[in-house]
């Protein structure tokens, strides 16, 4: 039985408010995101781990530590709880794979950065990833890499040739028929 999606971003109370859609479109231009979707995915995701962290504020040592570890692995620059609560979306745009890319050096825009991944020209670790806001660890922004070969050209046989030949015969005939 297949997966019920769920929504990955939730829209804003106020989807008109000029200050709110001036800021949205700043970010858009500034990271070279495809939408205000984006930006509110974003948000949403930030706003899952503040929630998971005001959560563990009254929780044990361990399980906060654990929690900002896991924050760290995954590139956020962070040491306690109180850092992550201060966690915003303009953090989480960064650790976007187009953001790593641009910053890595592969492409010198963010839109350059979205195409070459889109177009499959990057990999992370050793696979090729086509999706730019895929969420990039500190380990996988180690093994990002490029590759710009073309698909190499199939060399046709002579009876290939002949068969291709004979088709593009009868197909003449038919259209003069």
């Amino acid at each position: 039985m297949p997966r019920r999606k769920h929504k990955r971003y939730s829209k804003p109370r106020k989807l008109y408010d000029a200050a709110l859609i001036k800021e949205e479109n700043d970010l858009i231009k500034k990271y070279g995101l495809k939408s205000r979707r984006e930006v509110w995915r974003a948000d949403y995701t930030i706003a899952k781990i503040r929630n998971i962290a005001k959560g563990l504020i009254t929780s044990s040592e361990k399980e906060q530590k654990e929690f900002v570890e896991r924050q760290q692995r995954k590139g956020f620059s962070v040491t306690n709880i109180a850092e992550v609560l201060a966690l915003n979306k303009e953090d989480l745009l960064k650790r976007r794979l187009q953001s790593i890319v641009l910053q890595k050096g592969f492409a010198k825009t963010y839109k350059l950065a979205r195409q070459l991944i889109t177009h499959k020209h990057i990999t992370v670790m050793g696979k090729v990833m086509d999706s730019p806001s895929h969420l990039t660890t500190l380990e996988e922004e180690m093994n990002i890499g490029i590759n710009l070969a073309m698909p190499e050209k199939k060399v046709i046989s002579d009876e290939e040739k002949n068969i291709l030949s004979k088709i593009k015969h009868e197909k003449a005939e038919e259209v003069a028929a």
